[in-house]
C-alpha cells in the first residue's frame, strides 16, 4: 500500500524545504508526477492505520500553513 500526498503551499507559510523535512521525518519520500510525496507502507494497512497516519501528518504540519490532500491505494 502507498499513501500519496499533494501539497498546497501558502506564500506566508513555511518554506517547502522545511515542509519536506517534516514529511521525510514521517517516512515520506519526494515523488514526481501527480503527487508531491509518497509513503510506502510495504504492506497493506488498515483503514484505522491510514486515519491515524493522516492525523500524524496533520499534527506534524500544524502551523506551517500547508494544505494537503492524501490518497492511499493498494499496489
Amino acid at each position: 500500500m502507498k499513501t500519496y500526498l499533494l501539497l498546497q503551499l501558502d506564500s506566508e507559510g513555511a518554506p517547502l524545504s522545511e515542509v519536506a523535512e517534516i514529511l521525510e521525518n514521517l517516512g515520506f519520500r519526494p515523488h514526481s508526477g501527480g503527487y508531491d510525496f509518497v509513503y510506502d507502507w510495504a504492506r497493506e494497512a488498515t483503514v484505522r492505520e491510514s486515519l491515524e497516519f493522516a492525523d500524524r501528518i496533520q499534527t506534524a504540519l500544524r502551523g506551517t500553513r500547508v494544505f494537503f490532500r492524501i490518497e492511499s491505494v493498494e499496489e
